[in-house]
């Protein structure tokens, strides 16, 4: 019996750019605490004291590094282009990259010929 394909589902924009921000977080809060303890240990803790401060700098490296995170995820799309979407993207794409496109397309279908051929002789 032979046992069904599954086929992996990519993540939605949303989903990676929770990743990226979750991520980002985990980075954030680590470079952070090594900063802010380096600061704190060379130049004292400061009037507020130094929960406050080693804090202070935790949560402001983990909101920039999740930030940045989250946006660069959801712009690194390594996805191709929905099919009813390529001819809008194709008609914006400068001249140098729809050459390029389009090559690669001509690579992509050779290939696949190619394979079909080898298929076919294999049988």
């Amino acid at each position: 019996m032979a046992t069904p394909v599954r086929h992996m589902q990519e993540p939605s924009v949303w989903q990676k750019c929770k990743m990226g921000a979750l991520m980002g977080g985990g980075v954030g809060l680590t470079i952070g605490f090594i900063f802010g303890s380096y600061s704190i240990l060379r130049n004292g803790a400061g009037p507020r004291g130094f929960l406050a401060t080693l804090s202070q700098y935790m949560i402001s490296s983990a909101a920039t590094f999740s930030f940045f995170l989250a946006i660069g995820s959801v712009i690194r799309n390594e996805g191709d282009i929905p099919p009813h979407l390529q001819p809008l993207s194709m008609q914006f794409a400068s001249p140098l990259v729809r050459s390029r496109y389009e090559g690669a397309m001509r690579m992509r279908a050779r290939w696949e010929a190619e394979k079909a051929r080898q298929q076919s002789a294999d049988s």
